[in-house]
C-alpha cells in the first residue's frame, strides 16, 4: 500500500506544478487584454492659405502672322518665275515676269496720242483768242465762236484723257511685274514658264505667309470663360500683373516651346458649333519653329488666388457617390470626414475651393482602416521638400 500512496502523491505534485506553470502564463495575457489598445500614428499636413498662380492648358492651333495670295493684275504670258520655292522673300521682291511687250507698246501708242493732241492746243487757242475779239466788233457770228471754243474745250479734254491713259498704260506695264507685297516664306508655285493667266484669276500664282511672329488660336468653352470673370469680379483670383498675360507653349513633342507669348485679342462672339470663343495670342518665331497649322498645348494664366488651400492627392478620398473627401484630426485627437470641393490639381496637389479651413489638420498617411470618430496619434507629414507647381486645369478639362 506504501508505494501505491507515494504515486498518487507525486501524481499531483505534478498536476500542482503543471496548474501553477499555467496560470504564470496566462497572466501577462490576461493583463494585455485588460489594457485599452494604443492609438494609431497618422500623419498630417496642417491647412494653411498661400499664394498659388492658376493656369490653364489648352488646345491650340498656329496660324500665319499675314498671308498674301499672288494673283496677277493684267493678263499675259509668264516669261520667268524668279523665286526659289519654300525659301524666304522680302516685301518688293520680283517673284514674277508676265511678257511686257504688248504693254510697251500700249504705252508708246498713249503717249503719241498724248503728244498728237498737245500738239494741236497751241492753234486751237489762238483761234478761240481772234475769234473772241472778233465777235467784239461783230465780225464774226456769234455761232462761229461758240464752235470753235467748243473745240478747244473738247482738245483740252482730249489731253487730259490722253494724260489718263498714259498713266493706265503705265500702270499696266508695271504690273508686269509680279513682286511680293509682304516679307515672308513663299510656298510652291502654281504655275510654271510659258502659263498663261489672267488679272484677278481665282487661282492664287503663290502664297507669302508671315511666320514671324505667328498667331496661336486657343477655342475656350464659354463655361470656363465665365467662371473666370466670377473669380475675378469675387477678388478669388488677382490679375494685376502685366506678366500675366504671357502665354507658354508646348510643342507636339511634349516639349516647352522656349519664347513666351502675348494674349492679343478675343473673339467677340461665340461659335455656336462648340460654344466656344477663340483666345489669339502672339508669339515670337525667329527659328521658324512653328509652322502655320501646327497644334499645339498652350499655357495661360489666369491669375494668383491669393488664399489658395492645397492638399496633397493622396489625402483626398472618394466616396461611393464619387464625391470628394477628407479625414481631419480635430481638437480632441480623433478623427472626422469633410466633404470637399476641389477645383483642379496643382502639381501633386488639390486645390481645395470648400470643405476645409485654414488650421484644419489633414491625413495624408495612415488612412488605412480608419473610421470617423478613431483616435489617432497625429505626427507631421514629411512632404519631401517638394516645390509646388504651376496650377493645371479645373478638375472636369477644359475646351
Amino acid at each position: 500500500m506504501q508505494p501505491l500512496s507515494h504515486k498518487i502523491f507525486i501524481t499531483r505534485l505534478a498536476a500542482a506544478v503543471l496548474c501553477g506553470l499555467l496560470m504564470a502564463g496566462c497572466q501577462p495575457e490576461q493583463q494585455a487584454a485588460s489594457m485599452p489598445p494604443a492609438a494609431p500614428t497618422v500623419s498630417v499636413v496642417t491647412v494653411q492659405p498661400q499664394p498659388v498662380l492658376l493656369t490653364t492648358e489648352l488646345p491650340g492651333r498656329t496660324s500665319a502672322y499675314r498671308i498674301a495670295e499672288i494673283r496677277p493684275q493684267v493678263n499675259g504670258l509668264i516669261q520667268k518665275r524668279i523665286f526659289t520655292e519654300g525659301t524666304d522673300v522680302q516685301a518688293g521682291d520680283l517673284l514674277y515676269q508676265i511678257d511686257p511687250a504688248p504693254f510697251r507698246a500700249a504705252l508708246k501708242n498713249a503717249e503719241a496720242a498724248l503728244v498728237r493732241s498737245e500738239a494741236n492746243l497751241p492753234a486751237i487757242r489762238s483761234r478761240t483768242e481772234r475769234y473772241k475779239e472778233l465777235l467784239a466788233d461783230k465780225a464774226v457770228s456769234q455761232q462761229e465762236y461758240d464752235d470753235v471754243a467748243a473745240a478747244l474745250h473738247q482738245l483740252e479734254a482730249d489731253i487730259q484723257y490722253g494724260k489718263a491713259t498714259v498713266e493706265t498704260a503705265r500702270i499696266n506695264l508695271a504690273y508686269t511685274r509680279i513682286t511680293a507685297p509682304i516679307s515672308g516664306r513663299i510656298g510652291r508655285s502654281n504655275v510654271t514658264e510659258g502659263a498663261i493667266v489672267t488679272a484677278y484669276q481665282p487661282v492664287a500664282l503663290a502664297t507669302i505667309q508671315q511666320l514671324d511672329p505667328i498667331y496661336v488660336d486657343v477655342p475656350q468653352s464659354t463655361t470656363e470663360l465665365l467662371r473666370l470673370k466670377r473669380r475675378l469680379a469675387d477678388g478669388r483670383l488677382n490679375r494685376n500683373d502685366a506678366s500675366q498675360e504671357t502665354v507658354s507653349l508646348i510643342l507636339p513633342d511634349s516639349t516647352a516651346y522656349p519664347l513666351a507669348g502675348v494674349l492679343q485679342s478675343q473673339e467677340v462672339s461665340v461659335d455656336p458649333t462648340t460654344g466656344s470663343v477663340t483666345l489669339r495670342a502672339v508669339f515670337p518665331n525667329p527659328d521658324s519653329v512653328l509652322l502655320p497649322g501646327m497644334f499645339v498645348q498652350t499655357v495661360i494664366k489666369e491669375g494668383v488666388n491669393q488664399a489658395a488651400i492645397l492638399v496633397p492627392q493622396q489625402g483626398v478620398s472618394r466616396d461611393r457617390k464619387g464625391n470628394p473627401t477628407a479625414l481631419i484630426v480635430d481638437a480632441e485627437s480623433k478623427t472626422a470626414l469633410r466633404m470637399l470641393t476641389v477645383d483642379r490639381t496643382v502639381g501633386d496637389q488639390w486645390l481645395v475651393s470648400a470643405g476645409l479651413a485654414p488650421g484644419d489638420r489633414v491625413i495624408v498617411e495612415g488612412l488605412k482602416m480608419l473610421r470617423p470618430g478613431t483616435g489617432v496619434k497625429a505626427v507631421p507629414f514629411n512632404i519631401g521638400g517638394a516645390e509646388p507647381a504651376a496650377a493645371n486645369p479645373p478638375a472636369g478639362g477644359s475646351n
